[in-house]
């Protein structure tokens, strides 16, 4: 059984994703498990991804990286989350954020510190949401303020993935106070977690994604150069929203691996194990929960790559990403919930596979903007 194929994959994103899928065999795989156990971080599986240059490379080769196309990183992202979700996060949050600066930043902010995580050097995060405001871009509360050369940083933000272990992150904060231009408020920064007044600590443990680490952190009076906004004031909005339709699209990605995370853990499942004189895989009702499962995975997958082409494309990319994003991640849900049932009893076990797959499949849903609201992006910016 090869479900994630490479038959629907652009032949330009083939090489790299047999490269992530060795990687994945060899250095994920293995150890999800203990690492689901010890709830830390990845260092050491990390800085073996950063040798295999498969962490940090969506940097264009100008600036040190291998340049991965969209393509590509959904590649990568299928391949890593079927083997584990809470490590592929840690891997592919390394550079999070890059690509904001990449496009919007000044060439000497792009030397200082885009091309150190290109290098593998340093590690980047990307801050928007906040403890009571997840969703409503338009909503948050952490400000910055001008002061002579400096901007300072007041507020909160929350679910910051290497807000402790990033060398720097990218922050969304609000900048005007014009009601009747919501979107035109906020700005982007680039704020060093050395900086005097940048606060992180880590989120309680989860129930899932241990191996991943998320930050509450806390601005208090934190300051930072005015060279440090990165384009142009009152530009975050549209900034990070373009960003999202990229990450979005790449989010599709986690979904597909962990549904065939699912369906290969459950396949294997009902073949070996025998109830009634036969193998459960024999009963028609087993059968037809297999099938459901490869419906939801096989149109979910069609749809995700036909999406990474037209958002490349930049073609209605809101609604190209919203569309995969929506409904990769809720096959890996409803894949993920068969597959405990068949596993009956059995599934609850931490030592099982589906049970980490199960809880790890309930939170795509929700980051990257939860996919309720991705269905007001689809019928709001579909093609018309």
């Amino acid at each position: 059984m090869d479900l994630l194929d490479d038959s629907i994959v652009p032949e330009k994103a083939r090489p790299v994703k047999q490269e992530a899928r060795e990687f994945a065999a060899e250095h994920i795989e293995p150890n999800a498990e203990e690492y689901f156990e010890r709830g830390e971080y990845p260092w050491d599986i990390l800085e073996k991804g950063m040798e295999a240059g498969l962490v940090g490379q969506s940097i264009s080769e100008e600036y040190g990286g291998r340049g991965f196309s969209l393509t590509e990183m959904l590649a990568i992202a299928e391949e890593f989350y079927r083997a584990d979700a809470g490590i592929a996060l840690s891997l592919q949050l390394a550079a999070f954020g890059t690509n904001i600066l990449e496009e919007h930043g000044t060439e000497a902010q792009k030397a200082e510190y885009l091309e150190p995580v290109a290098a593998n050097e340093q590690i980047s995060g990307l801050a928007v949401s906040e403890p009571d405001t997840g969703s409503d871009m338009a909503g948050m509360s952490t400000s910055a303020e001008k002061d002579g050369d400096e901007w300072v940083l007041n507020g909160e933000k929350y679910w910051v993935g290497n807000g402790v272990e990033a060398d720097w992150v990218t922050v969304y904060a609000k900048t005007g106070d014009d009601p009747d231009n919501r979107y035109g408020n906020y700005s982007v920064f680039i704020v060093p977690t050395d900086a005097p007044g940048y606060h992180a600590e880590h989120i309680p443990e989860k129930m899932c994604y241990r191996a991943s680490k998320q930050a509450h952190i806390t601005f208090d009076d934190c300051r930072i150069p005015e060279e440090n906004l990165i384009g142009a004031e009152g530009a975050g909005f549209y900034m990070v929203a373009g960003f999202f339709n990229h990450g979005r699209t790449v989010v599709a990605g986690h979904g597909l691996g962990l549904a065939a995370a699912a369906i290969e853990e459950a396949s294997a499942f009902v073949h070996d194990r025998e109830a009634f004189g036969r193998t459960v895989d024999e009963f028609q009702a087993v059968q037809h929960d297999l099938a459901d499962m490869r419906l939801e995975f096989e149109s979910a997958r069609s749809l995700a790559w036909r999406a990474a082409e037209k958002v490349e494309n930049d073609d209605y990319p809101g609604y190209w990403a919203a569309l995969a994003k929506t409904r990769a991640t809720e096959a890996a849900t409803e894949c993920a919930e068969i597959g405990m049932q068949l596993h009956g009893g059995r599934s609850v076990l931490e030592e099982n596979k589906i049970s980490r797959v199960y809880r790890d499949a309930r939170v795509p849903v929700i980051y990257e903007g939860a996919n309720p609201i991705q269905r007001n992006l689809i019928y709001r910016q579909a093609p018309r």
